[in-house]
């Protein structure tokens, strides 16, 4: 399941959810294939677009891993990491499972080839950031994301829109690019794609980042 570039910042979160936590104008730091960081002040959070399902309302964008005092602003580097590996892991094939816990939500990842829960995301981020939580903890989430393997071939990339996502995924990976700049390098990248379609992704962050 995919979403298009875009899409948390036309399905935001619910006016209801919005106001009750008081992130009236949270900014999205980041976003790929419908998972986000949030921030608003020292609050950071996932915002998640759940998987279509006919059989269900639709329970529209949902919040997850809430920190509401984040103690180092540098930290929230953590959470746009997350976002975009969870949303390149969904791209590979992944599913993102949503259960409503009050105003916010519990998310788990699946492998919908074996429906194992590969990971599993608290409604709120269990203390401070680096202070505790274990494995529920944003840098524990993230380390297990990281080492996971994707779920079916990678996404296609003969997509422009996919293949856009994915060098996005890739390019906020790298904790010496900050989210704007990871984007313009993804940009650029994409260029270069479309100019040489020899290229794979990783060649082509590593010459758009040189350039």
């Amino acid at each position: 399941m995919s979403f298009a570039t875009g899409h948390l910042r036309t399905n935001p979160l619910p006016p209801g959810i919005v106001g009750a936590l008081s992130l009236s104008g949270y900014q999205l730091l980041a976003e790929v294939a419908g998972v986000g960081a949030g921030r608003l002040g020292s609050q950071v959070f996932l915002v998640i677009a759940p998987e279509p399902d006919l059989r269900l309302p639709d329970i529209g964008t949902q919040i997850s891993l809430h920190q509401p005092r984040l103690r180092d602003e540098r930290q929230a580097a953590v959470f746009v990491q997350l976002a975009a590996q969870l949303g390149y892991l969904r791209l590979s094939g992944y599913r993102l499972a949503v259960e409503r816990a009050g105003l916010r939500s519990k998310v788990s990842l699946v492998n919908p080839a074996t429906g194992a829960i590969m990971i599993q995301i608290p409604e709120k981020h269990p203390g401070g950031l680096f202070g505790g939580g274990g494995r529920s903890a944003a840098p524990s989430l993230l380390a297990v994301a990281r080492a996971l393997p994707p779920a079916g071939p990678p996404p296609d990339l003969q997509s422009p829109e996919l293949l856009r996502q994915a060098l996005v995924a890739l390019a906020l990976s790298d904790e010496t690019l900050g989210a704007a700049q990871a984007v313009e390098v993804a940009d650029r990248a994409l260029e270069l794609c479309r100019q040489d379609q020899s290229l794979d992704p990783v060649a082509a962050l590593a010459s758009a980042r040189s350039r």
